[in-house]
């Protein structure tokens, strides 16, 4: 039997404001996407991934109470405060969950991305010095392990369904190719959490997932999009400038609790 680790190691101010913002980006990207991934409860291609997809939207939406209830154990505020009040410029998801759910094509393929980065960034995170953090990543991980798999095999069956399956599956991809810089850049205090041990290096983690998704893609014969022309700095996942798709999914997921602030969420 493993010893007890104990409480966690006492963070610096400076670090402490750092694992929240990035606890808070983790939990965003996961309530975002979840939502997403609930607009297709009952409209599925066929039951059986109307229920999958259902039952993906659940576990997301789960993962992000994990990361905001972190959140709230370091002083921030607590989870249902950071779901249903806050407003769009608050959030820091990432601009990838964030677009309208599109077609089934659009939605299995930014699943695939989101799970692909998800695959490299939670074994990093399992390893983190912050024992919460480790413990929160080990539990979201086995989950997005089948999230993965579900996914891939998407991949797989829109590039070699029908012509009109693979147009749909590149026409997504043109899409989404050029928002994964910003769901993969770091956040401002990021370095300071990689020098304490609590968040990978983010520019070793962005070349994983990028690894893992050119392979996947060469796999199923389809090329990525070119790639755009260099930015000086990477996007800021905290860029509210073109936020109109957030600004819609939160006046509806937020809707009862803003009508009733004694509702109960979750």
């Amino acid at each position: 039997m493993s010893e007890d680790p104990g409480p966690p190691l006492p963070l610096t101010a400076a670090v402490r404001e750092a694992l929240i913002e990035r606890l808070t980006a983790l939990g965003d990207d996961e309530l975002v996407l979840g939502h997403r991934d609930s607009e297709w409860t009952g409209h599925g291609p066929i039951l059986e991934e109307d229920i999958a997809i259902a039952n993906v939207a659940q576990d997301e939406i789960g993962h992000a109470v994990l990361w905001y209830e972190l959140v709230q154990g370091l002083g921030g505020p607590e989870p249902d405060e950071l779901a249903f009040t806050r407003e769009a410029a608050a959030f820091h998801s990432a601009g990838l969950v964030e677009q309208p759910k599109g077609d089934w094509a659009f939605t299995m393929l930014r699943q695939f991305l989101f799970d692909s980065y998800e695959a490299e960034l939670l074994p990093r995170l399992m390893r983190s010095s912050y024992a919460p953090v480790a413990e929160v990543a080990a539990k979201v991980n086995r989950e997005e392990l089948f999230h993965l798999r579900h996914s891939g095999l998407w991949l797989e069956r829109l590039a070699h369904g029908t012509d009109e399956s693979r147009r749909r599956l590149v026409a997504a991809l043109d899409t989404l190719w050029p928002l994964l810089p910003q769901l993969l850049a770091p956040l401002p205090g990021d370095a300071a959490l990689t020098v304490a041990g609590i968040y990978p290096d983010t520019s070793e983690l962005e070349g994983a997932v990028m690894q893992r998704i050119t392979g996947a893609l060469e796999r199923v014969d389809v090329a990525p999009p070119k790639a755009a022309a260099a930015r000086s700095e990477p996007p800021d996942r905290r860029d509210r400038s073109s936020g109109g798709p957030l600004v819609a999914l939160l006046a509806e997921m937020q809707s009862v609790a803003r009508n009733d602030p004694l509702a109960e969420g979750w």
